[in-house]
């Protein structure tokens, strides 16, 4: 739970960066602003990113009502009757907890000859489509995390262990991270979980070479995908690892970002969207992907897919590929600091919030400062999240699982 002393915290941080920070105006978004731009993903990569929405929900079930074998549980496990659990993990209840499962789902096909592209990612993923899943569970106390443990930032420096036959940062430079740091709850989070992880994941990835590896994680779990595909992809060296993340946090500094955007080539534009091989997927007043607050030195990285629509079920043409690691019709134009502007911008800016402050209010409060929406927008992902209850949350009862795909248009 929250915590007054919490609370306290970072309201009185955001009054402060309010009257003292010349850079830290802000610039809410508007709702309109992605379907006046002409923004939206297809409706394959849409339900894609809704399938991978429930794995994600099923996690909440790992320490409390648990999910057993084939692949059955309380709450959404019956919509994947072609997955097999292989494990799952909970390593404890501390802040840097880690709980998951991993399964295989053998589908009917394949899929891999009509989605893969040059490289060997995966984009989607269909009913269809065999797949290993990796899912990470977020955690019920995200902000006591980052409050608590962003203040010390580790070195981050990604290299084999002694387990996997290294102890010291390989010489090649494509496995070196410069001036990297990252967070130190969400690094501890995935050493704990490491060792199950991989031995786990292994001899899956032996016997299933041709299947993508999808990461997947709201929350915590997020930010735990980020640091364990980059050992996937880095150290090991497995070309069809996927990631999509659901209110991921900010887990690194500026070099951290840069690495990560090299990995997975984030800041190329030729890629077709539906191939993008990260999915860090946000919602409009979601605080938890604006934190821990770049005033403490973090950043957010590319690959976003921003929900500008508050309410469920969204619908494609809601969601909107980001471009950079700062679009600022994304979540990023909402964030209340605009270190990432150039001076210009941040003039217009000024003049824009100048010219409609009577129309919005004096009060408008940044996102990243609505603490209250983690009972919410934090939870709004095409489902809400956390709920390890028949049907999930009650609100999603009844709901078709593809309301917008169409017989013709069906993974």
């Amino acid at each position: 739970m929250l915590s007054a002393t919490h609370i306290f915290l970072l309201l009185s941080l955001a009054i402060v960066l309010a009257l003292t920070s010349s850079d830290a105006e802000q610039h809410p978004f508007q709702h309109g602003d992605v379907s006046n731009t002409g923004g939206g993903i297809s409706i394959r990569l849409f339900a894609s990113l809704e399938r991978l929405s429930r794995l994600v929900d099923i996690t909440y079930c790992v320490g409390t009502t648990g999910i057993s074998q084939p692949f059955s549980c309380v709450s959404r496990c019956k919509d994947f009757p072609s997955l097999e659990l292989v494990t799952t993990w909970n390593t404890g209840v501390l802040m840097s907890d880690s709980c998951g499962y991993i399964a295989v789902d053998h589908g009917t096909t394949s899929g891999l000859e009509s989605t893969s592209h040059e490289g060997g990612d995966i984009g989607t993923y269909g009913k269809d489509e065999g797949a290993i899943i990796v899912a990470f569970r977020g955690t019920y106390s995200i902000t006591n995390t980052v409050v608590d443990l962003s203040t010390v930032p580790q070195e981050y420096v990604p290299y084999p262990s002694p387990d996997d036959g290294g102890d010291e940062p390989p010489n090649e430079p494509e496995h070196r991270c410069q001036n990297c740091t990252v967070h130190m709850g969400f690094l501890a989070s995935w050493q704990i979980a490491r060792k199950e992880v991989l031995a786990a994941l292994k001899p899956l990835h032996k016997q299933y070479p041709d299947y993508p590896i999808h990461l997947v994680g709201h929350s915590l779990g997020g930010a735990v995908s980020a640091l364990a595909s980059l050992e996937l992809k880095v150290i090991f060296g497995w070309g069809k690892v996927v990631v999509t993340t659901f209110g991921e946090p900010r887990v690194g500094n500026d070099g951290f970002v840069e690495y990560l955007e090299t990995v997975f080539e984030l800041n190329n534009q030729t890629r077709p969207t539906d191939e993008r091989a990260y999915r860090r997927v946000t919602h409009v007043d979601d605080p938890v992907p604006l934190l821990p607050l770049s005033e403490w030195g973090y950043r957010s990285h590319a690959g976003e897919f921003f929900i500008s629509k508050s309410d469920l079920p969204p619908e494609p043409w809601d969601v909107r590929p980001c471009i950079g690691d700062y679009d600022p019709e994304c979540i990023g134009g909402s964030t209340g600091e605009n270190a990432r502007v150039t001076r210009h911008a941040r003039r217009a800016i000024r003049a824009e919030e100048e010219a409609s402050i009577t129309a919005r209010g004096m009060w408008d409060i940044p996102t990243r400062y609505k603490l209250w929406e983690l009972l919410f927008a934090h939870r709004d992902y095409f489902w809400r999240l956390g709920l390890c209850v028949p049907g999930g949350d009650p609100i999603d009862w009844d709901r078709n699982p593809y309301p917008n795909v169409t017989s013709n248009d069906e993974l």
